[in-house]
């Protein structure tokens, strides 16, 4: 049984973590409030820009040839991955879910995958697993509050290494936000983008008209489509990103405050019992002390009887 000093120096180091893991929560909570409210602002735009953009890719007149970041590749020979996790962990299964989704994801394709990582943890997890990371483009420390500004060097490497032919395929894996409690790992295509097909892409549940029917009508534009995409196409895939590592610093800073509270928890009921076993080692040793006493006081007391 431990003794009295291990009790309390455990007890000590245990309320210290309890106090680190108790403002670590008020912290994610504090940056979760901010993060949803970013995230919910910008995702009915972020939606509906994609829903005109395949509306756009689907209108007469427009074919492949119009813009590169419509051209389907013949034969695909290499992937690309845009892999988004955080920098730091303490944040439960956010990172490991993210993670093990993709390796599931890329062991079903037959294709070479080369990722672009944004975060740490995924760009470490991928080394780990000796898959291809682009080594020029460190795309960690994003700000608490990332600004679209902030994401274009990440778009501008996928769309320039999709037209230069270096990816035929471009995949974007983050993590959607559901609530507090739920986040979802997620991988949907990118680019090449298809036309109607309100499947494929990075914000895949927000792409339908309000009434529930997606928007496939043929509409006038000015001065015509092509033009139009020409125009939005490099501007929508960039806001798909940033929509995109928005979801997941949401996910993120809601998986930390869920596992900060619950390590505080769990270090407020270690130290419950902790305290139960102190007060019953000092009442055994009191105990001990006290026959030790009386033992001494009888012996005494019979040794001045004889």
């Amino acid at each position: 049984m431990p003794t009295l000093r291990e009790i309390q120096r455990r007890i000590r180091s245990i309320r210290n973590i309890s106090q680190v893991t108790r403002a670590m929560q008020m912290v994610a909570a504090s940056r979760m409030r901010r993060a949803q409210e970013q995230v919910l602002a910008t995702r009915p735009y972020a939606g509906r820009a994609w829903q005109i953009l395949t509306h756009l890719a689907a209108q007469r007149g427009v074919d492949q040839s119009v813009h590169p970041l419509l051209q389907q590749a013949e034969q695909i020979q290499r992937v690309a991955i845009v892999l988004i996790t955080s920098d730091r962990g303490l944040s439960g299964s956010y990172n490991h879910n993210m993670i093990q989704r993709t390796a599931r994801f890329v062991a079903g394709l037959p294709y070479p995958v080369t990722f672009i990582t944004v975060g740490r943890r995924g760009r470490d997890a991928m080394l780990r697993l000796r898959q291809p990371v682009e080594a020029d483009f460190d795309f960690s420390d994003m700000p608490p509050q990332p600004r679209l500004i902030d994401v274009s060097p990440i778009a501008r490497v996928v769309i320039q290494g999709f037209e230069t032919g270096k990816f035929d395929v471009v995949y974007l894996a983050h993590t959607d936000f559901v609530n507090t409690l739920v986040q979802r790992p997620d991988i949907g295509q990118l680019l090449p983008i298809r036309p109607l097909n309100l499947e494929s892409g990075a914000v895949t549940e927000h792409r339908e008209s309000p009434s529930g029917v997606p928007l496939v009508g043929e509409y006038i534009y000015e001065p015509d489509p092509s033009t139009i995409l020409e125009a939005v196409l490099p501007r929508f895939t960039e806001l798909q990103i940033y929509q995109s590592i928005l979801e997941s610093l949401a996910s993120e800073h809601s998986a930390r405050m869920v596992a900060m509270r619950n390590a505080t928890e769990n270090a407020n009921e270690l130290l419950d019992d902790l305290t139960i076993t102190f007060n019953r080692a000092r009442q055994e040793s009191i105990t001990r002390e006290m026959l030790d006493i009386a033992g001494g006081a009888e012996a005494l007391s019979q040794a001045r009887a004889m």
